[in-house]
């Protein structure tokens, strides 16, 4: 296939005179460099003289020798021998009238090496020299101009060329076209078999390839094809291929990009029809050359693939061009990388997430998620300033139980086939990771085509919310499943439609309508319900709207209270007043997503978080499992003994107290309102306090933009303000928590001998204090 696509690229040449022969050419420019290293330094310097500035004084202001008249062969290939002139270093030049060894004088004492960089400018000079003048297309000659007179100051001023100006410097875009592509593929590709799934990886690499090689269309060509479009967008990103990915293939002074790798789906969508059309007429002109393995895979899966990718490039909504999407593939799809790409389509999708549609949770993530790592991140081994909290439960150990609780060969009991009080959408969960149903978010349009298969689903969906909502008007349903503002989030279960949440997304407001909701009869009581809800939060949190509202019969509150609806709506009435469907008869209910649950998830990491704690307690009661001696100083008329004597006692985390029984006493004296005003005056004190200034608010990002990095669960004393107004509060070990993770993060961020780490120590004696005089220390 390499080799059909190099033909392809250049099938498509402009007037540059650059078409079939195009990799001869480059041959005969690399020939022509190697001749010219080989040369005697005394002919090196012949050559760059023509080209370097006079050296004399100040004064004289030359350049270089005058550029003679253009060549009467236009048709000669960039790499002839059509340079300019050699001549003696004796020679006067002809604009200055010194001597050409003026000008490389200061160039006697470089290497070899320097000079032979200098010398492959000049090739390339020269090959620029022939485009220029032979150029009939105007755009193209423009820009083989401005690269010529950049080469040429470059020699002169002895650096690198680097193309500046209004162009910009790549990537033109976030998200590059091969990762854009590879995204498609994991999307839209990744629930298929490993063999099918690795074709459409191969047919995504041999489109990237294609594209990279590829000889685009000049300005004037493309404005034939396109009279209604804007030229001057094409007109910028043609510059930039001609710059950073075309010109560079010859003139290898020049930085070389890939096309797919510095730019994206804009300017992917400008030319996307004209590669399709003609890859498609290309391959199926040289369908016979190719392998019968290849050439079937070719002409009957690639148009189907070109084709879907059209559709994904349309749809503005599309997850796969997002730069925050993530997809972690499982299975037979961790060996793909970002090169397999995917096919366009309707939203599909397995598992959403935060940060990106499709994501299958990982035991990594697990981890991070079982210790409330919301930003997912970790830091490198080698980073000094990441030191473990005394009270942190070590990484080994979690690595250790998650070995235990995710492997069935090591777990024991009937929970290890029969998870106790599993949720509701356990089975729909393990159906869609054995491929057996499917979620698509679909959509009628009027701008854009709308596939065969799409409309075939949304009859279907018609159907079944004709079916389960009788009392709803079927031209009714009809209208809003069909209409362009709703969406449906589909239900596929072989090959068709068996339930789905039709809904309205209104973004300006900040939340969603959902219209229907139902599962055709013969398929309900298997968790598909809950499992189409988790699936539309999750979708709803990717595009940051966090709010639900729906109008539910007497027969759907229930359903939708145990989804996490409430008739409490938290929204202000004049956000979605005038917006919503009013129904009679039914209760307006509403629901607020939290960003940082991943709610296709959310029940396994809880069973996971559940197990964690229940191991850890066995471990630590085999840690502490000893059988000690009874009392017997009692037999010796022993009245009472100091509680701390007793063996073993401490070994089980026990504390001595002021006083025995003294925490009873604490926790009898205060009652609630009692506490919140002792608590309020500790904290008002400690405010008040000379060191407390490091920790009076939240730390700013922006000044220390690292901190969030090694701090996971910061705390500050406005943040214990609010939360003792919020009455968050209820027990006095609350308030002592956060106030010793407050000291505890900042000696872990600082170093002990800083200013900072002296506050913490000044300010925990002073609290400590202030405690003990409110009578609530005791630990």
């Amino acid at each position: 296939m390499a080799d059909t696509c190099n033909q392809t690229t250049v099938n498509n040449a402009s007037t540059t005179g650059v078409g079939t022969i195009r990799l001869n050419n480059i041959q005969k420019i690399q020939m022509r460099k190697q001749q010219v290293r080989e040369w005697p330094h005394p002919k090196k310097l012949e050559k760059l003289a023509v080209y370097s500035s006079c050296k004399v004084d100040e004064s004289c202001k030359c350049n270089g020798w005058k550029n003679p008249p253009a060549p009467t062969n236009v048709n000669t290939m960039p790499g002839m021998n059509m340079a300019l002139p050699t001549a003696n270093l004796t020679d006067p030049c002809r604009s200055c009238s010194h001597t050409l060894s003026e000008h490389v004088s200061h160039l006697l004492n470089s290497t070899n090496e320097e000079l032979n960089q200098l010398l492959s400018l000049v090739v390339d000079i020269e090959n620029l020299f022939v485009c220029v003048n032979k150029e009939e297309d105007p755009d193209n000659k423009q820009v083989y101009f401005c690269l010529f007179k950049l080469l040429r100051k470059c020699i002169m001023q002895m650096t690198k060329p680097v193309v500046e100006g209004p162009l910009g410097s790549p990537p033109f875009e976030k998200l590059s076209i091969s990762k854009g592509v590879a995204n498609f593929v994991m999307f839209k590709y990744s629930q298929q078999t490993p063999k099918e799934f690795q074709k459409m990886g191969d047919l995504a690499k041999m489109f990237i390839h294609c594209l990279n090689h590829w000889k685009l269309e000049t300005p004037t060509q493309w404005k034939q094809h396109y009279p209604q479009a804007d030229l001057s967008v094409y007109r910028m990103s043609y510059t930039r291929w001609l710059c950073y990915c075309n010109v560079p293939t010859y003139c290898d002074s020049l930085p070389c990009y890939d096309t797919s790798a510095i730019f994206g789906r804009t300017f992917l969508r400008l030319i996307y029809s004209t590669v399709q059309r003609q890859l498609m007429d290309r391959f199926i002109a040289e369908k016979d050359r190719l392998p019968p393995e290849r050439r079937d895979m070719i002409i009957n899966q690639f148009p189907k693939f070109l084709a879907d990718m059209e559709m994904e490039l349309g749809n503005d909504a599309s997850p796969v061009w997002d730069p925050s999407y993530v997809h972690r593939p499982a299975n037979h799809h961790e060996n793909i990388k970002d090169e397999n790409v995917a096919q366009p389509g309707e939203a599909t999708f397995h598992r959403l997430t935060t940060n990106g549609i499709v994501r299958s949770i990982s035991k990594d993530a697990e981890k991070n998620l079982l210790k409330r790592q919301a930003d997912n991140e970790s830091s490198t081994e080698g980073d000094t300033k990441r030191l473990r909290l005394s009270d942190d439960i070590s990484e080994e150990t979690v690595a250790q139980i998650l070995a235990v609780i995710n492997d069935p060969k090591k777990m024991l009991g009937p929970e290890s086939v029969f998870p106790e009080n599993a949720p509701r959408d356990e089975a729909a969960k393990q159906e869609e990771r054995r491929g057996l149903i499917s979620f698509h978010v679909v959509g009628n349009s009027l701008t854009q085509t709308v596939s065969k298969q799409t409309m075939s689903w949304l009859v279907g969906l018609q159907n079944v919310f004709s079916h389960q909502l009788p009392r709803m008007p079927k031209e009714y349903i009809t209208r809003l499943v069909f209409d362009c503002k709703h969406r449906t989030l589909a239900l596929i279960k072989d090959g068709r439609p068996i339930g789905g949440i039709c809904f309205r997304m209104f973004p300006t407001q900040g939340f969603t309508e959902i219209v229907f909701c139902a599962v055709t009869s013969s398929e309900q009581v298997k968790g598909y319900g809950t499992h189409l809800m988790n699936h539309i939060k999750d979708y709803h949190i990717k595009h940051n709207v966090l709010h639900f509202l729906t109008f539910a019969d007497e027969y759907a509150i229930g359903y939708f209270k145990k989804q996490g609806f409430s008739k409490e709506i938290k929204l202000p009435k004049s956000v979605y007043n005038g917006y919503i469907k009013d129904y009679e008869g039914a209760t307006l209910m509403g629901c607020e997503l939290n960003p940082r649950i991943i709610y296709t998830e959310f029940t396994a990491i809880i069973r996971k978080q559940k197990e964690i704690v229940k191991h850890l307690i066995e471990m630590k009661q085999q840690e502490i499992s000893q059988v000690h001696p009874g009392l017997n100083c009692f037999k010796d008329g022993v009245r009472e003994i100091p509680i701390d004597s007793i063996p073993g006692l401490k070994l089980t985390g026990w504390r001595p107290s002021h006083g025995y029984g003294s925490k009873r006493v604490i926790e009898e004296t205060f009652d609630a309102e009692q506490l919140y005003q002792a608590l309020r005056s500790v904290l008002n004190q400690v405010r008040s306090h000379p060191s407390s200034w490091p920790f009076l608010k939240p730390v700013d990002r922006a000044e220390v933009p690292d901190y969030y990095d090694h701090i996971k669960f910061p705390m500050d004393l406005k943040t214990m303000g609010d939360r003792l107004k919020n009455r968050y509060y209820v027990h006095r070990k609350l308030f002592m928590a956060d106030i010793s993770r407050m000291f505890s993060n900042c000696r872990h961020y600082n170093e002990a001998d800083t200013e900072y780490c002296k506050c913490a120590n000044a300010l925990e004696k002073y609290y400590i204090a202030k405690m003990k005089d409110a009578g609530l220390w005791e630990k």
